[in-house]
């Protein structure tokens, strides 16, 4: 009779046990969500809205240097370079055109081969993967498909957020578009919010870690559709620990020209490697791999933070020269 009447007592303890930590998780997520939501709203004060036009980059660019060509129909070249993207694509952030990353790219391709190069842009400030659709569309409209592409996407789809599967599906889609098309494809991937100290913690860590899962699954859908994926993220972030006030922008969010100096010098490997024989006679670079090194990593120096934090996009890419 006794053991029976403790039943129920302890059936009741243990309900309630179960509603306490319920509603203590409860409480937790709200506020978390709330703190994270309130750190939003601060960052967007923060960090200015992008109203200024990025330089005026497209023409042709000829090996030498000088200034580029205006392209009209009756100005030759020898491949077409076009640009895709969002605001870091268009140079958002650069004083100079011989600061955007088109133009980097389009002159590290004009020397290295000895070729004119014509480059376009479709890249649009503000832009998400939702966005490279209708850029690919404005781009067969304009004329021809171009010989190579290069497409720089991922930040606005962790700040909208858009999702990171549908966001890396619709990258994959257009870049399997662009090599049905015929054009070699190379993509920059999300870049690592970790480095941009505008966003406070914890929602810097949360950003940064929606960043590399959306870079992992940008880089395999990139992979899958044919193209070559630049994991940003790795290569990029540990520079820009080091020395944010030379590779930001005023706004400390978009980069600076010594900034996307540094993404092209990442960039231009991998599309000498796609487009193989035309930069060069010689053989192409024998193989890619990733230059993150964890054991000199900025987290492992300053110690084991978090395993997460350690993590990288895993995707395999160009061997380039230190920053300068």
């Amino acid at each position: 009779m006794g053991s029976r009447s403790r039943a129920p007592r302890l059936r009741n303890r243990s309900t309630l046990a179960a509603a306490a930590v319920a509603t203590v998780a409860s409480t937790g997520y709200l506020g978390a969500r709330s703190l994270l939501s309130g750190q939003a709203a601060q960052t967007r004060q923060v960090i200015p809205k992008s109203w200024d036009i990025p330089p005026r980059a497209d023409g042709v660019y000829s090996p030498g240097g000088g200034p580029a060509e205006r392209w009209t129909r009756d100005v030759p070249f020898d491949l077409h370079l076009m640009i895709f993207g969002d605001s870091t694509a268009t140079g958002y952030g650069s004083a100079t055109a011989d600061e955007v990353p088109g133009v980097l790219l389009a002159r590290g391709l004009a020397e290295e081969s000895g070729k004119r190069i014509r480059l376009s842009t479709k890249a649009i400030v503000g832009a998400t993967s939702k966005g490279l659709s209708g850029q690919i569309d404005a781009m067969f409209v304009a004329g021809p498909p171009p010989d190579a592409a290069v497409i720089m996407i991922g930040a606005n789809d962790i700040t909208k957020p858009n999702g990171t599967r549908a966001s890396a599906r619709r990258l994959g889609r257009a870049v399997g578009r662009l090599r049905v098309a015929g054009a070699v494809v190379v993509v920059g991937t999300c870049p690592d919010f970790g480095v941009i100290k505008a966003i406070p913690q914890p929602l810097r860590w949360v950003a940064h870690s929606q960043g590399l899962r959306l870079a992992r699954a940008q880089a395999a859908e990139v992979r899958a559709a044919g193209g070559m994926p630049v994991p940003f993220s790795d290569l990029l972030a540990p520079e820009f620990h080091k020395t944010p006030e030379v590779l930001f922008s005023s706004d400390m969010f978009h980069p600076s020209g010594a900034g996307y100096r540094l993404a092209a010098q990442q960039l231009l490997p991998a599309l000498r490697n796609t487009l193989g024989d035309f930069v060069s006679d010689g053989p192409s670079e024998p193989a890619l791999e990733s230059r993150v090194d964890e054991n000199n990593s900025l987290l492992a120096r300053i110690g084991n933070v978090s395993r997460l934090w350690r993590r990288t996009t895993g995707v395999p890419a160009p061997i380039v020269a230190p920053a300068g």
